[in-house]
């Protein structure tokens, strides 16, 4: 039993040592729980709910505001938002977006300022967690200056999904134009690589938002180049974990639970994924080879320092010869006695 269970600790690491893809998945899991990955995650997940509706109220208040209020393109927006989300969350979402969209209008100050509490609380807690998961230190800040950070960074964030749908509704809106100005509307290959067209286009979108995520929001920025792969990573994982959350959603909304409180603990456990998943890909991306930082111990500094013995009275050597000539003294005194 003993030597079955030394093979079993012998096999994981022979393992990563084959694998490095293993290996640097391990690390990025080790890493994203040394680094409290989960209580970032929980912490991110309560300020998602509590800011969801004021984030898009303000959004689509300003948003409507740039495009005139023209509905055409405020409904292709809120297509692409209805898009990212799971099957179980749409109707929320939706009721959300449309109530967002009725009073962006007349948002007033007491709307404007719950926005603003509510989302730079967001923007710090998701800023504090990449940085953690980057292995940096959060540097004190007056809390002025942090919280004006925050603020520039919320807006940024709220740009780069705003261009994300835009990109995904217009390459839509653009595609199907094409097909009908060219008279291919009714064509089945034609929608198949309009299709196609759109995913990859929705993924670019998506990777541009991870990146910026990724790169820019830390405390302290990184490199564009070395957040790349994991934006890419995370923009094609997220595609898969909207699929795995319609059919996690989809069991976790009939629980008696779920009959109380509602499409609530699917928009909990939605964001609850989604907030971990992103950290797991932080941590992911800085436990890459080329971003470990090497930490060079410098050698021990070399003293050169004088040694002066200082003595008082006669020392071990002056004893030994005053002995000796006390008894060279007294051997050559008796001999002339003799």
């Amino acid at each position: 039993m003993a030597t079955e269970e030394a093979e079993k600790e012998k096999l994981l690491p022979r393992l990563r040592r084959k694998y490095p893809w293993l290996d640097h998945l391990i690390r990025a899991n080790e890493a994203f729980t040394e680094r409290y990955g989960n209580h970032y995650a929980a912490a991110i997940t309560y300020f998602s709910v509590l800011s969801v509706f004021p984030l898009f109220m303000v959004g689509f208040a300003v948003f409507g505001l740039v495009v005139n209020h023209d509905q055409a393109i405020i409904q292709n927006i809120t297509k692409s938002i209805n898009d990212s989300v799971p099957e179980g969350l749409r109707d929320l979402v939706m009721s959300i977006v449309n109530g967002a969209v009725e009073s962006g209008g007349g948002i007033g100050i007491f709307g404007l300022l719950l926005a603003l509490y509510s989302g730079i609380g967001w923007m710090s807690n998701l800023r504090d967690a990449l940085t953690a998961q980057w292995g940096q230190e959060k540097q004190p800040q007056p809390i002025v200056k942090q919280t004006l950070k925050d603020l520039v960074a919320l807006v940024g964030l709220g740009v780069a999904l705003a261009v994300s749908f835009a990109l995904t509704a217009l390459g839509g809106f653009v595609g199907h134009s094409l097909l009908k100005l060219v008279g291919l509307e009714g064509a089945g290959w034609a929608n198949f690589l309009l299709r196609v067209a759109t995913i990859v286009l929705g993924l670019l979108a998506n990777t541009l938002v991870f990146l910026w995520v990724i790169a820019r929001l830390p405390r302290e920025r990184v490199a564009l180049r070395s957040a790349v792969k994991g934006a890419v990573v995370a923009s094609v994982g997220f595609v898969v974990l909207q699929q795995v959350a319609t059919v996690y959603l989809a069991s976790v909304t009939k629980s008696p639970a779920a009959a109380i409180f509602g499409p609530v603990i699917g928009l909990l456990v939605f964001a609850n994924l989604v907030s971990r998943f992103l950290l797991l890909i932080t941590a992911w991306t800085a436990t890459a080879k080329e971003n470990e930082r090497k930490v060079v111990v410098p050698p021990p500094p070399v003293r050169l320092e004088q040694s002066v013995t200082v003595q008082r009275g006669p020392g071990l050597g002056a004893v030994a010869g005053a002995f000796s000539a006390g008894a060279l003294l007294a051997w050559l005194g008796g001999r002339r006695k003799s």
